[in-house]
């Protein structure tokens, strides 16, 4: 091969490729859209059943038969292992009287039995059993009847489910991110924090906040000590399917702060790179590249082989995605902070928030776990929580971006508010907002060929 070709490692120091960014238009954003059953209404008819959702993990389905149900809005679905190793999905719901089939969150089973009739349903969604079967006029229900299928494919160790039996595949619904996202273990990644909590405010809300860093000083002003969150050393990415990618600088001492010194987590963070943070003393921002440096170094002996597939920037800063239309995550070297917001069964002002993270578990290494509520013992899954808003604690900076949400609530209600008005940096929310309208209008979804 000649020297002046490129190698497989040429990309590692270049940013990002950029993303296409769609036209943005200058569409109203009013306090109706949180609070009217109406527009409640239109949103789960036109949009929610046209779109690909993230809903179960693979990894806990490990066997035929184990099983997850998950609930959105007014739908449960049921997520199974099949015996060829794959993964079907069905509405939670027997065919016979309506009755729902599991009311738990897992499990494992060869049959789902109805607890009105009896009825056994094979995981495979036949139905097998029913009493009196030859008392059916209309002929027996184990001939004619199956469990009710949802359009299921997995990716990233997630199992995602559409409604709309006419969808595209969940790739080519993805798009970019796609590709970002396929050069981390996700799928290897372990759950070490599980708590979802039951808001008291539309979904909207939640997903307006990661859908901007515009408050990022004023609500986790602790972060500027190891994040750049000025938007003009900010980068900001949209797509045409609807989603949005921000990369955030981290492993420095943010500009924004009076004087560029050492603060915690800044420390630690160099201290487990066996880097001395006195030694930046004067020259703060090229911490940042040394610790992509010695993580490169030192990573795959730590057992961080994936290492070898990320962008330098990769090793350091922060990727936030926004996902239409319900989740959001921020992608580092070693975690995947999950952020899901489900909208309430019938009131647009109530949700579920699930703050879910999941970390690279190298084979070997014993230190605790850093996630966003504290440490946790390597080697344990998280237990699920589930709990009232003020109940308990998500962790510090979600309690915090939390802490907003009633407020914004409160306000929406208000005739006297007029509807948003965005700064430049709060693009994403505007384009958020016009992609649910798109499919409000009939202009999404896209169909399959």
């Amino acid at each position: 091969m000649s020297s002046s070709q490129p190698t497989r490692n040429d990309f590692r120091g270049e940013p990002a490729p950029a993303w296409k960014p769609p036209a943005i238009g200058d569409h109203p954003i009013p306090g109706h859209r949180y609070t009217s059953r109406e527009f409640f209404g239109r949103e789960w008819e036109r949009m929610w059943t046209k779109v690909w959702l993230l809903l179960g993990r693979e990894s806990e389905l490990p066997q035929p038969g184990d099983w997850q149900m998950e609930e959105v809005g007014p739908e449960s679905f049921l997520m199974v292992r099949q015996d060829d190793g794959s993964v079907k999905a069905f509405y939670n719901v027997c065919q016979h009287r309506g009755n729902r089939l599991v009311f738990h969150d897992q499990g494992s089973a060869d049959h789902f039995v109805c607890a009105y009739h009896g009825w056994a349903w094979h995981r495979s969604g036949r139905l097998d059993w029913a009493k009196d079967e030859e008392d059916f006029p209309q002929g027996s229900p184990c001939r004619a009847l199956h469990l009710a299928q949802v359009r299921c494919e997995t990716f990233a160790g997630f199992v995602w489910v559409n409604m709309d039996e006419q969808c595209v595949s969940l790739r080519e619904y993805l798009g970019p991110i796609w590709d970002d996202w396929s050069t981390y273990p996700i799928e290897k990644m372990r759950r070490y924090l599980a708590r979802s909590v039951r808001m008291p405010n539309n979904w909207k809300v939640i997903q307006d906040n990661f859908n901007e860093s515009y408050h990022l000083r004023a609500v986790h002003p602790e972060a500027n000590t190891s994040i750049e969150e000025s938007y003009k050393d900010t980068r900001f990415d949209m797509c045409a399917e609807g989603h949005s990618r921000m990369i955030m600088k981290s492993g420095m001492p943010a500009k924004s702060l009076e004087g560029p010194r050492m603060r915690e987590p800044l420390i630690s963070m160099l201290r487990e790179w066996d880097l001395e943070p006195d030694a930046f003393v004067g020259r703060e921002e090229e911490a940042r590249l040394a610790l992509q440096r010695q993580k490169r170094e030192l990573g795959p002996a730590r057992g961080y082989a994936h290492y070898e597939n990320l962008r330098d920037e990769q090793l350091t800063d922060f990727y936030h995605y926004t996902v239409f239309p319900n989740f959001a995550v921020s992608v580092t070297a070693e975690g995947f902070h999950f952020l899901r917001t489900r909208p309430h069964a019938t009131d647009p002002e109530r949700c579920v928030f699930d703050n879910w993270y999941y970390a690279v578990d190298p084979p070997g290494v014993t230190t605790p776990v850093f996630t966003p509520a504290g440490t946790a013992q390597r080697g344990a899954d998280a237990q699920h929580e589930v709990f009232d808003y003020m109940e308990k604690s998500l962790g510090y900076a979600m309690d915090q971006d939390m802490s907003i949400t009633s407020g914004q609530q409160l306000g929406f209600r208000s005739r006297g508010f007029r509807g948003a008005y965005l700064s430049g940096q709060e693009a994403r929310v505007r384009r958020y907002h016009e992609v649910i309208d798109e499919y409000l209008d009939g202009k999404r979804p896209a169909r399959a060929g």
